[in-house]
């Protein structure tokens, strides 16, 4: 249950400079020149997965969908605009009856991408398209980061549940952004309350060694714990000896105790030693925790270890060594004037330096071999070939202005489960590689 559910208001800031300067200095001189109303397509791609990932997941999206619906310019954010001088009166005239009014059409939510899939297509009004880069690349990189690091780690830990914990370790309003987004990657649960209360995202969280240090012993902390959350709860025994806190929290709890953790020490051979004393005490079904700047590699080393359950946080939240994905908003079509029916024609840069740019307006598919493990990202210009009608990868999201696709945050997170699965093995080795599939262009 969230505030909404609860009938409590929900504030709904402006994103409307959630934006560069830039992009308020082309609408007005495209204004002033005619040119803002000619309908234009955009595309947001990638030209190149973060070096040794093998693909990349989409994260963010439903966030998009808000921050394009909440992009209004209210009398405070005209009143700055004016103020900074950063726009002229007609275009301030402009802005104030500005709402977007385009389509949008992308990979849903949880679905894998791979170089040059047109992630996200918006279509409008120069105008109004434009505006909307970098709300959208500023959500899309992020998130999309953040859930590939989650989806590697997800995979490293099979069945075994992940927690994530890094709100300590970023921005605040990030942390909420990298808890779901780790979540449409595989992870279980949060830390985060705030994360738990906007998006209904399991929350976890018992103490922490500073509630050890608090008490007089550590025997009066777990017996504090234990009177106040019952024997189900997860003891931290690592702020002394590690076999005295375990041995002292099944005399506690008994051995119905729910679980241990550990944050620090070789946490290969703690595992081993904290499970073979929990059954010589009788707790078999007490579970192991084990926490301590994990990432994929120490969670895929940790597999043959009798470990239940892993936090992580600092790794999760900067995208394991690769904070951003590199998305790009390029225009890629657009008409020859303002007229509504105007014909498109493909535009594209041409600079040197690999940052050149493929123009069309562009559908995706992906072909799957004999059977049925995908074999290639498709992208196109013209017809979509019959053997891929059924295969598109865009769905329509948003539709005159109005979003058309709001789903449940499991619906992003079951549909990024399934595309995984459906690459070829490789996808999930955490050694360093191409793209598992080529990027091909008809």
């Amino acid at each position: 249950m969230n505030a909404a559910d609860l009938g409590l208001p929900v504030a709904v800031p402006s994103t409307a400079l959630f934006t560069d300067r830039y992009e308020l200095t082309m609408l007005q001189a495209a204004l002033r020149a005619g040119t803002a109303d000619r309908r234009s397509v955009f595309e947001v791609f990638t030209r190149r997965l973060p070096e040794g990932r093998r693909y990349g997941v989409v994260g963010g999206t439903g966030r998009v969908l808000d921050a394009v619906e909440n992009f209004r310019f209210d009398a405070g954010v005209l009143r700055f605009l004016a103020d900074q001088r950063i726009v002229d009166e007609p275009t301030l005239a402009w802005l104030a009856d500005f709402r977007f009014r385009g389509d949008i059409w992308g990979y849903p939510e949880g679905e894998v991408y791979f170089p040059g899939s047109p992630i996200l297509r918006v279509e409008g009004s120069f105008a109004e398209a434009v505006l909307l880069e970098t709300v959208i690349l500023s959500i899309l990189n992020h998130d999309s980061a953040v859930a590939a690091a989650a989806s590697r780690m997800s995979a490293a830990a099979g069945d075994r549940p992940l927690i994530e914990m890094g709100a300590r370790r970023t921005h605040e309003l990030a942390a909420v952004a990298a808890s779901r987004a780790a979540y449409v990657g595989g992870f279980t649960s949060t830390s985060d309350l705030a994360a738990g209360f906007r998006y209904n995202i399991p929350t976890v969280g018992t103490s922490a060694h500073a509630f050890t240090l608090l008490h007089d012993s550590e025997k009066d902390a777990f017996t504090a714990q234990v009177a106040s959350l019952g024997s189900g709860t997860t003891l931290l025994v690592d702020t002394y000896d590690v076999a005295e806190a375990v041995r002292m929290a099944v005399d506690i709890a008994g051995p119905e105790l729910g679980a241990v953790r550990i944050d620090s020490g070789d946490l290969l051979l703690l595992a081993y030693r904290v499970r073979q004393q929990l059954d010589a005490l009788g707790a078999f079904d007490t579970k192991i925790v084990v926490t301590s700047d994990l990432d994929e590699y120490a969670i895929a080393s940790l597999g043959a270890a009798p470990v239940d359950a892993y936090g992580v946080g600092t790794q999760l939240v900067t995208g394991s060594g690769h904070p951003t994905c590199s998305m790009v908003y390029k225009l890629v079509a657009r008409a020859d004037s303002g007229e509504p029916d105007a014909p498109l024609r493909p535009v594209a840069k041409k600079s040197m330096g690999g940052k050149t740019s493929i123009g069309g307006r562009k559908w995706a598919a992906r072909r799957l071999d004999a059977d049925g493990v995908a074999e290639a990202e498709v992208v196109g210009t013209g017809p979509v070939p019959e053997e891929l009608a059924d295969r598109q990868l865009l769905v329509e999201l948003v539709r005159g202005g109005r979003a058309v696709a709001r789903e449940p945050l499991d619906a992003a997170r079951d549909r990024h489960r399934a595309a995984r699965a459906g690459l070829p093995m490789s996808a999930t080795q955490l050694s360093r590689g191409e793209a598992v599939l080529p990027t091909e262009y008809v």
